[in-house]
């Protein structure tokens, strides 16, 4: 795995986090998420300790990627995140929503990343 890989997955991971504290708690679907996706990101107990640390941090903020599919990745695990709990906190629904703006994505191309997500 290059470093600029590795570099992304810890980014995703992280971002994930903010999204599980962004209503103040992170319940026990939101850990087995998390924990899922750090398998599937192929990365470790430190990684994910360190996405816990700064998620917890009072610098904690998503961090946004460039690339297209970096971006789609992103928000489906950001919708998957906000689902996690059964709960759709207000927090997390701006949280996406500023996600979503700065990333300049059209209300058609996050719809269909919406249908696709909760198909």
């Amino acid at each position: 795995m290059t470093e600029q890989h590795f570099s992304n997955r810890t980014r995703q991971l992280r971002n994930l986090i903010v999204m599980a504290m962004a209503d103040g708690q992170i319940g026990e679907r939101e850990v087995a998420y998390v924990a899922e996706r750090c398998h599937e990101l192929g990365l470790g107990e430190t990684e994910l300790h360190h996405a816990i640390r700064f998620g917890l941090g009072d610098d904690a903020a998503l961090e946004l990627p460039t690339a297209p599919a970096e971006r789609d990745a992103l928000m489906v695990d950001l919708v998957r995140m906000m689902a996690a709990d059964g709960v759709l906190d207000e927090n997390e629904k701006r949280l996406f929503a500023l996600a979503a703006a700065k990333m300049e994505l059209s209300t058609e191309h996050l719809n269909q990343l919406l249908d696709k997500t909760l198909e």
